[in-house]
C-alpha cells in the first residue's frame, strides 16, 4: 500500500534552497493572506483558521511529500460544505457547529489517508469535467449569494443560497453607505486590475492592492470605533464588527473538535462530502498544475493525497479549515518562478511569521474587502463562459453541467454531484453502452518496438481511462509512440477524451494517437466531444 515515487526529468531543478522558490513563496504569501481569511470567514470558521490551514499546508505538508508546485491551503470549493456543516451540526449555535465540524474534518482526513494508502487518488481523474464544473459553478453561486450581503454591509435573514439571492434587492436598498463604498471599490480593483497591461501592474497581486486601499479607507471611516452616522435620509452604524476579528495569538486560536454527534447521519454526510470533494478537487488541481509545469514533471497523486490527508488531520485537530491543492495560488506560484515544493514551505512560513508578529494589522482589514474577494472568486467559478464552454463541447455536457448546478443549489453538493453522475451513466446507456463494458475496463496492451498499442473494448469511459493511465504511467524513454485503438468501442465519453489528451502532455518523449474514431458520431465539433458508434 506504499505510494509511488516520481521521476525527475533531465534538466529539472534539484531540491534544496532556491532564491526563485523564496521569491515565489513570498508572492503566494501576499495572495494567500487575504484569501485564507476570507474563505474561513465565509465557511463559518474563525478567520484565523484559514491562515492556520495554509501554515500547516506549507510548513508541515511540504516535507511529507506534497506535489512539487502546488500550494496547499483552504479553497473556495469547500466553503459550501463547511458552512452547511457548521449551520446544520450547530443547530444555530455557530461556535458549537464549528467544533463539531472539526470532528467531521478529523474523520474525513482519516478517510483521505486511507484513500492514499490504497492508491485511490485517481478517483478524481475519472470524474466528469462537466459535473465537476457544474459543482464549482454552484459553489460560485453560493459564495456570491452569501458574500454579496457582506459587501453591502447588511446581515441577511436567510440561510439557503436561493433565498439569499432573493434577499439581495432588500439588502441593496438598505446597504450601509460606508461599507458599500469599501466593497464596491474593492470589486472594481479586483475586476479591473487584471486588465492593466503594464508590467509593474502584473507583478502586484490584485488582493494586495485591495488591502492597500481598503485598510486606509476603513481608518478614514473610523471602523475600529463604534459610532453612528447619518447619510441622506438614513441613519447607520459602523464599528469593529465590520473588521476581521482575531485572537491575541496563534495559540489562542487553537480549538479542538467535539465528537458528541460525530457518528450521526448528518455528520457522516459531511464526512463523505469533505473526503470525496476534497480528494477530487485536490487531485484535479495537481493534474492541472503538472500540465503547466515548465519541466513537465509528473506528481505522485497518492503521495500528495497522503500528505494532504495528514495535513487535514492536523488542521482539524487544532481548529483549522480543510485543505486541498489549490489551483489559483498554485498557478501564481508557477508564474512567480517556483522550482520545487520549497515555495509552498516558504509561503506557509511567511504566513506564520506575519500572523505571529503583526496580528494587529490583520485586525484592520475590513470584512467588506474580503467579501469582495470572495464575490470575485464566485463570479469566476460561475462565469457565463462556463456555460458557453459546456455548450460548445456538446448539448449533453451542458445538460450535465446545468443539472449538477441546479440540483446542488436546490439540495446540497453530494446530491448534486450524484445527480450529475447518474445522468451521465443514463446518457451512456442511451448511446448503446452496456453495463458490463461501462463499469469494467477491457484494455489490451501490446508492445511493438518503440510503439505501445492500447486496444480498448466496449466503452471508453471512466474505468478504461484509469486502465489507460496505468499503462501510460509505465511509459519510459524507449517508447516513442502510443496508439490508443478505439475501433471496437461503442461509446467514447467526454471525460475519456479530455483526460487522455491531458495525460499525453505528460509523456516523456512519446507522441499519442487515437485511432478508430473517425467514423463515430460526435455530439459536437469540439475535439473532446463525446462519441458513439454509428448503427449500420
Amino acid at each position: 500500500m506504499s505510494t509511488p515515487s516520481s521521476s525527475t526529468p533531465a534538466g529539472a531543478p534539484r531540491a534544496g534552497f532556491s532564491v526563485a522558490d523564496l521569491r515565489a513563496g513570498f508572492m503566494v504569501f501576499l495572495i494567500a493572506l487575504p484569501l485564507c481569511l476570507g474563505i474561513a470567514m465565509a465557511s463559518g470558521f474563525p478567520p484565523v483558521a484559514g491562515v492556520m490551514t495554509a501554515i500547516v499546508g506549507g510548513v508541515l505538508v511540504s516535507p511529507i511529500g506534497s506535489a512539487r508546485l502546488t500550494i496547499k491551503g483552504p479553497a473556495a470549493g469547500l466553503i459550501a460544505i463547511a458552512i452547511a456543516a457548521v449551520l446544520e451540526l450547530g443547530h444555530g449555535d455557530m461556535n458549537l457547529g464549528y467544533h463539531r465540524t472539526l470532528a467531521v474534518g478529523v474523520m474525513a482526513a482519516a478517510i483521505q489517508i486511507l484513500f492514499a494508502l490504497f492508491r485511490m487518488a485517481t478517483i478524481g481523474i475519472a470524474m466528469s469535467p462537466s459535473v465537476v464544473h457544474g459543482m464549482l459553478a454552484a459553489i460560485g453561486v453560493i459564495i456570491i449569494s452569501k458574500q454579496a450581503h457582506t459587501v453591502l454591509g447588511v446581515a441577511p435573514a436567510s440561510k439557503a443560497p436561493l433565498e439569499l439571492l432573493g434577499e439581495l434587492p432588500h439588502s441593496i436598498a438598505h446597504a450601509n453607505p460606508e461599507i458599500l463604498v469599501l466593497g464596491i471599490a474593492s470589486l472594481v480593483i479586483l475586476f479591473c486590475w487584471p486588465l492593466l497591461k503594464m508590467r509593474w501592474a502584473k507583478a502586484i497581486p490584485a488582493p494586495l492592492v485591495v488591502l492597500g486601499l481598503a485598510v486606509p479607507m476603513g481608518l478614514v471611516f473610523d471602523l475600529p470605533h463604534a459610532h453612528d452616522y447619518d447619510f441622506l435620509a438614513g441613519h447607520y452604524h459602523v464599528g469593529p464588527e465590520y473588521l476581521v476579528t482575531l485572537p491575541g495569538s496563534l495559540l489562542d486560536a487553537v480549538a479542538f473538535p467535539t465528537f458528541d454527534v460525530a457518528f450521526t447521519g448528518a455528520s457522516l454526510k459531511y464526512v463523505a462530502m469533505f473526503a470525496l470533494v476534497g480528494t477530487i478537487e485536490s487531485t484535479l488541481s495537481v493534474i492541472a498544475v503538472d500540465s503547466i509545469d515548465p519541466h513537465k514533471r509528473t506528481s505522485p497523486l497518492n503521495r500528495d493525497l497522503f500528505a494532504a490527508g495528514v495535513g487535514n488531520l492536523v488542521c482539524a485537530s487544532l481548529g483549522g479549515l480543510p485543505m486541498i491543492s489549490e489551483i489559483v495560488r498554485s498557478k501564481a506560484n508557477i508564474d512567480a518562478g517556483a522550482q520545487s515544493s520549497w515555495a509552498n514551505f516558504y509561503h506557509g512560513l511567511l504566513l506564520l511569521v506575519f500572523v505571529a508578529a503583526a496580528p494587529w494589522l490583520l485586525h484592520m482589514i475590513p470584512l467588506a474587502a474580503l467579501g469582495a474577494m470572495l464575490v470575485y472568486t464566485g463570479t469566476r467559478l460561475a462565469s457565463p463562459k462556463e456555460f458557453q464552454h459546456a455548450f460548445h463541447v456538446g448539448p449533453d455536457q451542458l445538460l450535465l453541467f446545468t443539472t449538477t448546478l441546479i440540483v446542488t443549489l436546490a439540495t446540497d453538493l453530494l446530491v448534486g454531484v450524484g445527480a450529475g453522475l447518474a445522468l451521465k451513466v443514463l446518457l451512456h446507456f442511451g448511446r448503446g453502452a452496456r453495463f458490463s463494458t461501462l463499469f469494467r475496463a477491457r484494455v489490451e496492451e501490446q508492445r511493438e518496438g518503440s510503439t505501445l498499442r492500447l486496444k480498448i473494448q466496449g466503452s471508453a469511459a471512466f474505468t478504461s481511462l484509469l486502465a489507460v493511465r496505468r499503462s501510460l504511467g509505465r511509459v519510459d524513454s524507449s517508447i516513442r509512440e502510443v496508439v490508443i485503438d478505439l475501433s471496437d468501442v461503442v461509446v467514447v465519453d467526454h471525460t475519456f477524451m479530455t483526460r487522455v489528451h491531458g495525460l499525453a502532455e505528460q509523456l516523456p518523449d512519446a507522441t499519442l494517437e487515437l485511432v478508430g474514431i473517425d467514423d463515430m458520431h460526435t455530439a459536437s465539433q469540439h475535439p473532446h466531444a463525446a462519441r458513439r458508434r454509428r448503427v449500420s
